[in-house]
């Protein structure tokens, strides 16, 4: 088991943002209504920031599309919901996606726009016509939220609230 890592030893200037790919997967569907089924499977840390484009895998059965470009960024008004993501028993990335037409593309493929991990924000897209998909979080993406959370957030104590006495009429 690894040492816990201390305040002093985590890095001071993290960046604040972190470039992504996303990694969406059609397969047929077994209902009579759908062609296919789209699922996000996972994403793709990059190391350098690469253009907005999309590149289709096509295999026997199932495709799919990888989607660059996009980028997590980080804010301090979100950390606690980033903390309770990954102190949850499953860390997610949130991935938001419309339904959209792509140029020469036949059938509605979701197609990514935002990646989160805040609880809070996916929920939020969740309640207008948007789709959120979840994934795990890459060890690195994982790390590098950790020293921000770290850095920039403490934990307070939750406090049962005193109620008052509405029978006395105060």
């Amino acid at each position: 088991m690894s040492d816990p890592i201390k305040t002093d030893q985590l890095e001071s200037n993290i960046p604040d943002y972190f470039p992504i790919s996303v990694i969406m997967e059609s397969r047929p569907s077994n209902s009579p209504w759908i062609d296919e089924n789209w699922d996000a499977v996972g994403l793709v840390s990059k190391r350098n920031d690469v253009d907005n484009n999309s590149q289709i895998i096509d295999q026997e059965g199932f495709q799919q599309r990888i989607y660059s470009g996009l980028r997590i960024r980080l804010y301090l008004d979100e950390c606690e919901s980033y903390y309770h993501n990954l102190m949850s028993p499953e860390p997610s990335c949130f991935i938001v996606a419309r339904d959209e037409d792509e140029e020469g593309n036949d059938t509605d493929s979701p197609i990514p726009f935002l990646v989160t991990l805040s609880f809070d924000e996916a929920h939020a897209y969740l309640e207008g016509d948007d789709t959120v998909y979840s994934v795990a979080i890459p060890p690195e993406l994982y790390r590098w939220a950790e020293t921000y959370i770290v850095q920039n957030y403490t934990a307070e104590k939750r406090k049962k609230r005193k109620r008052k006495d509405w029978r006395k009429g105060e």
